[in-house]
């Protein structure tokens, strides 16, 4: 169960927190990114108190959770977007 934590619902719910703290696609896309890798990194190590795994470990296994925050953000950012409506001006 906790691999599946810390691989899948921890990044969706670090996107959901970076979009809604940014409002903006690549700040929140940024703010992912690096916040799902320092947290993927965090979890190895606290998981693993023997360090049998180390950090290496970590950013190997980090390009999935990090396209999860990612999409969830991005998708995020679409969907609010589209509530908003488009109120530029154009003038």
């Amino acid at each position: 169960m906790k691999p599946f934590l810390v691989l899948v619902v921890m990044p969706v719910l670090i996107g959901i927190a970076s979009e809604l703290a940014f409002r903006d696609a690549r700040k929140a896309s940024l703010a992912a990114t690096i916040g799902t890798t320092l947290a993927v990194c965090l979890c190895v190590q606290i998981f693993d108190p023997n360090a049998a795994w180390t950090w290496v470990a970590a950013l190997l296994v980090s390009p999935l959770p990090i396209a999860f925050a990612v999409a969830t953000a991005l998708f995020l950012y679409g969907n609010l977007q589209a509530r908003r409506g488009n109120k530029r001006n154009d003038a």
